[in-house]
């Protein structure tokens, strides 16, 4: 296995391309449960029959876990965008496309989005109070059971060199309700700096899904609150302020 190059470095994790395959190697003290509940997500979107890269195997480079799949040659849609900023808004217009796609998929072997909104929120640096009212407000909301990526954004999908696009990193994927990754996806927008995009998505997928925008509004609190647990502190801060923006009810 040669990990020479390096493609990509993350937290707690780095890509690299040896020939055919991708190795995406965790870091020591990665939790093994996590990298294998990540190979699993993927195995099982797998299934659904959406263009990803396959996984190989599961394997541990010199004592460190990685997950191995197939390699895709071409550019990131966030990579596309910042090259062709003229073109930003067709990018975005296939980006909601493909995330609809997803959506329109279910594979009833996966999390379910509410149980782990819910752990989350649980763990979240936020008085009993405002966890009550959170609760209250995610068991109030529609049952779905739809695939949920949870971190759909520009740079998880690469465009191929034949023009296929391919969506990567299903650490997160769920089964749940397709308005709370949109407003998962909204909040990534904001969390880049990029605020016009974010308006500009929200407006497509309402559109394209035939949602109503407040529906969507009405999850960002909640999804905020979920994914304040994890990231720096500024950006735990930023996604804590969106909890009590507004009741959109």
């Amino acid at each position: 296995m040669n990990l020479d190059r390096v493609i990509a470095v993350r937290n707690s994790k780095t890509v690299y391309h040896d020939g055919n395959r991708c190795i995406k190697v965790f870091a020591e003290d990665y939790s093994k449960a996590d990298v294998l509940s990540e190979a699993l997500n993927q195995a099982r979107v797998e299934e659904t029959g959406l263009s990803i890269p396959k996984i190989i195997e599961v394997t541990t480079v010199d004592g460190k876990w990685a997950i191995v799949s197939e390699f895709i040659k071409g550019k990131t849609m966030a990579q596309l965008i910042s090259e062709n900023p003229g073109k930003k808004d067709e990018y975005l217009q296939q980006f909601v496309d493909l995330q609809i796609g997803i959506q329109s998929k279910t594979n009833p072997m996966l999390t379910k989005l509410k149980d782990k909104m819910n752990r989350k929120i649980s763990m979240a640096e936020l008085d009993a109070t405002t966890r009550y009212d959170l609760y209250t407000r995610l068991e109030s909301m529609p049952k779905h059971n739809k695939l949920c990526h949870g971190d759909f954004n520009p740079s998880n999908i690469i465009i191929s060199d034949e023009g296929t696009p391919y969506i990567i990193d299903w650490a997160h994927a769920t089964q749940g309700n397709a308005s709370a990754d949109a407003a998962r996806t909204y909040l990534l927008f904001w969390l880049g700096g990029d605020i016009e995009g974010a308006k500009r998505y929200l407006e497509l997928f309402c559109v394209k899904s035939n949602t109503a925008k407040q529906y969507v509004q009405k999850w960002m609190p909640i999804v905020a609150a979920s994914q304040s647990v994890k990231g720096n502190a500024k950006e735990r801060e930023f996604l804590l302020s969106w909890v009590d923006v507004v009741d959109y009810e």
